[in-house]
């Protein structure tokens, strides 16, 4: 009798089991096999488009994200969101610029170096990601860190290999404050171009870079029409005018013609080197003392950009404003080659290109907390600056505690610096550890980095490599 019980109690149990697995692989096989229909069987996701591009399949997205991290009851917003999927077997790199996201299919470096699958995420706040009524006290460095988090988080399960979080400029600066908040959800980091201004007031490394940066002969010449700019102010200044006039350009947010035409003409300077090579100083005027008021206004326009600090100039970068006057930080430089006369304003700060119905302060933790962060905690990150690019006078650098980090510098190089550009010691090295980071180093790699080469080929179409082009000023 016991026999036959233990006998019955068996075969109940095998019953169960086959059941329980005939289930699983029901499950399995109702899982969505195509990957759209698996993006959008994630709650939350939305299709806006899909594009074609060959061996691609590229994804316009939208997902819903709480305004609030701390209290997800208190409304939601639609952030916008692109997928570059190449296979759920690869890599996949999780990419922002920290401004709007481009719909166009494209590939970070990162994206190449692995051949992996490209996530991008626009930053909250720019349009259309922006909650409306829009609470500007909830776009701060953690809140845009939590949105990354939960993307994350919704795309482990369909892809699940390794990612590995990058972005240029602010978008560096984005990718170094998710891994600082989040630093078990990547597996490796790549921060290009990264600002890193812990002290707000204190802003010298930039003054020392501007004494020294390329030539003499082209800082000169640099410096001659910036100042001419301000010497012919007068005339100039009708002549915005009449370009405001024409364009509907005003005023209202900065205050004032005068005072956008002086902001315009003190970041021609910066503007050159974050976006120019020393080979383009040919470009400007060799003696800016006979340059006619059209030479000089051109040459200011084409580097500076006439209408960056018009109400139509700001309102795209207002999100940007509000966090460099809050937490971010921004510059301030001397011109010691122009006479104090010809100043009004000097640098201004960021609450003069924010409307004056958004109220703003500084919070001067923010930035020395992930500064001490990456100094004691770092693991896996890379850091890539331009020689030539005055965003990196003042950038992150891995202290002792940091772990497998690197700061590399590419010679001769912009805002625009990247992996290709470094030296080959170096290049070899960041590109082994990104695939290695990624997952798919190979044991030669392993075994010798300089052996590490891209694992796709170069698209011109695909594949940025330039500076992302904001007006000065802007990281």
């Amino acid at each position: 009798m016991r026999k036959a019980l233990r006998w019955l109690l068996a075969l109940t149990v095998l019953i169960g089991t086959l059941s329980t697995a005939t289930a699983a692989g029901a499950a399995t096989a109702a899982q969505p096999e195509d990957i759209k229909d698996r993006l959008l069987a994630i709650p939350g996701m939305s299709l806006v488009q899909e594009k074609p591009y060959a061996g691609y399949r590229y994804f316009v997205l939208n997902y819903t994200q709480p305004i609030d991290h701390r209290h997800p009851s208190n409304g939601t917003f639609q952030q916008r969101i692109t997928v570059l999927h190449k296979d759920v077997s690869r890599p996949t790199v999780f990419y922002t610029s920290g401004y709007n996201v481009s719909t166009t299919p494209s590939r970070r470096e990162p994206t190449q170096i692995v051949d992996g699958n490209q996530v991008s995420l626009e930053y909250r706040f720019f349009t259309p990601s922006r909650p409306d009524p829009a609470d500007w006290s909830k776009l701060d460095i953690w809140q845009a860190a939590s949105d990354q988090h939960r993307v994350f988080e919704a795309l482990k399960s369909v892809y699940t290999g390794n990612w590995i979080a990058t972005g240029g400029s602010k978008g560096g600066m984005t990718a170094t404050y998710y891994e600082r908040f989040y630093p078990r959800d990547m597996d490796g980091v790549v921060a290009y171009v990264a600002p890193n201004d812990v002290a707000n007031d204190e802003d010298s490394a930039y003054d020392r870079f501007f004494a020294h940066v390329g030539t003499k002969e082209c800082r000169d010449r640099l410096n001659a029409v910036q100042r001419e700019a301000l010497v012919r102010r007068e005339p100039l200044e009708k002549k915005y005018a009449r370009y405001a006039a024409d364009n509907g350009y005003t005023f209202g947010t900065i205050g004032s013609l005068d005072k956008a035409y002086e902001a315009v003409v003190l970041d021609y300077v910066w503007g050159f080197w974050q976006y120019s090579l020393l080979k383009d100083c040919d470009s400007i005027p060799a003696n800016a003392a006979s340059a006619t008021d059209d030479e000089i206004w051109t040459s200011v326009d084409t580097i500076s950009g006439f209408s960056a600090y018009t109400d139509q100039g700001l309102e795209q970068y207002t999100p940007y404003y509000y966090q460099a006057g809050t937490q971010l930080g921004a510059p301030t430089i001397h011109f010691p080659h122009i006479e104090r006369k010809l100043i009004r304003y000097g640098y201004q700060p960021p609450r003069n290109f924010v409307p004056r119905s958004i109220p703003m302060r500084f919070q001067s933790f923010a930035m020395r907390d992930v500064d001490t962060w990456v100094r004691h905690h770092a693991r896996h990150m890379l850091f890539v600056y331009g020689q030539n690019d005055p965003w990196g006078s003042e950038r992150f650098r891995p202290g002792a505690g940091a772990r497998d980090s690197y700061v590399f510098t590419a010679p001769g190089l912009n805002h625009g610096a990247n992996v290709a550009g470094l030296v080959p010691e170096e290049k070899a090295l960041a590109t082994a550890r990104i695939l290695e980071w990624g997952g798919v180093a190979s044991p030669a790699v392993e075994k010798d980095p300089s052996a590490a080469k891209p694992l796709a080929r170069y698209d011109s179409e695909l594949d940025v490599r330039d500076a992302e082009r904001e007006p000065a000023l802007r990281p």
